[in-house]
């Protein structure tokens, strides 16, 4: 037995030994301290100027700069890789003829429509962080809650109404996401634009009443163009949009003369820091181009544009909202360009453009008047829009019963019909032609 004094003396030294025998026997040598470096001139400021870094600082150069008579073994006579020889270097094919998808594009500089100034592009999957704020600068455009009572009148009247009108909406709504298809899941991009469809073909039953609408067109698939300066940055709205109604005659001025000048005491809001062309594609190879998708001689004017968003996850409805003003302004300017030429100018007579948005759940509704192409400048007259959002056209919509414990919790079929929603998608449709 050891005495008591010398046996509490190894416990207490039994952590230190243990971390040196460890340390000895350690397959990387004995551990190095984990203190601060010393304050040596090197540690502190680095190699003086034009002095060559320590040894083992430096990078040793490849074997092929040590040897440079030294030849590559490469597996290119065996016409098969082979993991220890090095890949053979074989010199660049030519085609020999041009190929327009394949070919590898020149250097942007190079490219014939390369510019210095950049430009700012709005497309059709472009979504702003700021939404329906950001829009409205962009466009210099002031925002007015509510729809114009032009549109309220023609939707409160009873007499432009179909009849069953109700009745007929919940069975296009049955149709679009219930018997369009056999499968359990409908896929949603089906669905959206069975219901748009079918919605515009009980607005075209109006037909009969009213023959103005039989001179009106829907067109897909056109390429919109429009340019403006805003502040000294060149902004450009262009590509695919969504469906646009087309009339003969267009759609009269919501606001009169003495709402369009009450316009200049307005102030734009703002959202600094952030950049007003946040999320916008910025480019150098771009060409100033207004057109609205149509030839000169074309005889419509711009009525509706009808949006689909099939995930409402990816364009959120602010950024629906913020894509139908720009999109409608775009419309709107090309237009007046087309009309008025490019100088800038207070419109005699303003351009009215509407937009619908919808998930087929949701909609969203706009009004946009144009009243100036005199957009650089953050004061003097403004341009309107109209907005109404977030309307439900149903609450719930289900092809099958929720069932539990044997008890029919949810039946089956639509809940919370809202009326209201497509009397204002009817309405629209009806401006300019009641």
């Amino acid at each position: 037995m050891l005495p008591l004094r010398s046996a509490a003396r190894r416990l207490r030294c039994w952590p230190l030994l243990y971390e040196q025998r460890r340390a000895r026997n350690s397959l990387y040598g004995p551990r190095k301290p984990r203190g601060p470096l010393p304050r040596t001139p090197m540690t502190i400021r680095g190699p003086a100027p034009g002095e060559p870094l320590p040894w083992y600082l430096r990078k040793a150069p490849p074997v092929r700069e040590q040897l440079p008579e030294l030849n590559t073994v490469t597996y290119k006579e065996k016409l098969y890789p082979v993991p220890w020889l090095a890949a053979p270097v074989f010199p660049k094919w030519e085609r020999g003829w041009h190929h327009p998808y394949q070919d590898p594009s020149p250097p942007m500089e190079e490219m014939p429509g390369y510019k210095e100034r950049p430009c700012f592009m709005f497309h059709k999957s472009t979504r702003v962080q700021e939404g329906v704020k950001q829009a409205l600068w962009l466009t210099k455009t002031k925002l007015i809650q509510g729809l114009p009572p032009q549109i309220l009148n023609i939707m409160n009247d009873p007499a432009h109404q179909l009849e069953d009108q109700d009745e007929r909406v919940q069975n296009a709504i049955s149709h679009a996401f219930f018997r369009l298809s056999t499968e359990e899941e409908i896929p949603k991009e089906s669905s959206c634009l069975v219901l748009l469809e079918d919605l515009l073909h009980l607005c075209r039953m109006m037909t009969a009443k009213y023959p103005k609408l039989s001179k009106r067109m829907i067109a897909e698939d056109y390429r919109l163009s429009a340019a403006w300066q805003r502040e000294s940055i060149l902004l450009q709205v262009r590509g695919l949009n969504g469906k646009l109604l087309n009339v003969k005659s267009p759609l009269p001025p919501i606001a009169s003369s003495e709402e369009i000048f009450a316009t200049e005491n307005h102030t734009l809001e703002t959202f600094y820091p952030i950049a007003p062309t946040m999320d916008l594609q910025e480019t150098n190879v771009y060409e100033i181009k207004n057109d609205t998708g149509f030839r000169r001689d074309y005889p419509y004017h711009p009525h509706t544009i009808y949006f689909v968003a099939y995930d409402k996850y990816i364009m959120k409805p602010e950024y629906m909202r913020a894509k139908m003003i720009m999109f409608a302004f775009g419309n709107a300017l090309a237009k007046a360009k087309e009309l008025y030429g490019n100088e800038p100018r207070i419109l005699d007579n303003p351009i009215v453009v509407q937009s619908i948005g919808t998930d087929g759940h949701w909609f969203q509704f706009l009004v946009f008047q144009l009243n100036t192409t005199d957009l650089d400048s953050s004061d003097g007259v403004k341009n309107l829009a109209w907005v109404d959002a977030d309307q439900l056209l149903y609450e719930d919509a289900r092809r099958y019963p929720v069932i539990k414990k044997k008890i029919v919790e949810i039946p089956a079929g639509i809940h919370g019909y809202q009326p209201d929603t497509f009397k204002k998608f009817l309405a629209f449709y009806l401006h300019g032609a009641v």
